[in-house]
């Protein structure tokens, strides 16, 4: 392994953050609405992401808004892990890759909530959180593609049966965090105050935060019966 000081590449991890802020900005929810020749931010909800597609354009376009989020979080997830591969912090056993790719993850994210190019309205991050976290745990270990793709297929069928959208979305991601937090917590069981596996934990708390905050008027709209129900079946015979 190649040793790294934290002084001499801390540049880097800016650069990461600020790079992937940006690419969070670009709203892919907004660009295929417009292909439609609508604008999704004037329709239904008004939040610019996945479900509000979904229920707008039919679950195939809906499906298309998904799968670019998760990309657009998981190719710097991939870029974070690749360049630093290998190393690790100085006097430490902490992968220089693990922090690495969780700022990328988590600042796509930040940028997909509060786009700078949207006057920081954007849509709520269930999707680029589900790309960051499949890519996160399947880019080192590629069984554990499988273990994300299993959460991701429970959490559309927590939707499916209580047509409880925006829960079914908050229980998988917090799921996978939960996961992610158990592989650190048995990796690094030796040096869990070590201020780099702090910074770890702080991003996947940081993380679930962000996405339950985001959906703060669905959980107490929830709360008081007034949540509108997301009829998967219905949706699959909206038309496009």
């Amino acid at each position: 392994m190649t040793q790294l000081s934290f002084s001499e590449i801390w540049y880097w991890f800016l650069v990461m953050a600020v790079v992937s802020y940006f690419i969070g900005c670009f709203n892919f929810a907004l660009v295929i609405s417009r292909f439609k020749h609508k604008d999704v931010r004037k329709m239904g909800s008004g939040n610019p992401g996945t479900m509000n597609m979904s229920r707008q354009f039919g679950l195939k376009i809906g499906a298309i808004t998904l799968f670019c989020d998760m990309f657009k979080a998981g190719i710097p997830v991939l870029a974070g892990y690749f360049i630093f591969r290998g190393c690790v912090f100085a006097g430490t056993d902490v992968l220089v890759s693990d922090l690495a790719r969780y700022v990328c993850g988590v600042f796509v994210i930040v940028g997909h909530i509060y786009p700078v190019t949207m006057k920081f309205k954007g849509g709520k991050g269930i999707a680029s959180t589900l790309g960051m976290y499949t890519f996160a745990l399947s880019c080192e270990v590629w069984w554990m593609f499988f273990v994300a793709f299993g959460i991701l297929l429970l959490t559309l069928f927590y939707i499916w049966a209580s047509e409880w959208g925006s829960m079914g979305s908050l229980l998988g991601v917090s799921l996978l965090a939960a996961v992610q937090g158990i592989v650190f917590g048995v990796r690094y069981a030796g040096e869990l105050t070590n201020g780099f596996v702090i910074a770890l934990f702080c991003l996947l708390v940081f993380d679930c935060f962000l996405t339950w905050f985001a959906h703060r008027k669905n959980i107490a709209a929830l709360l008081a019966g007034e949540e509108h129900r997301t009829s998967v079946k219905k949706l699959s015979h909206k038309k496009s």
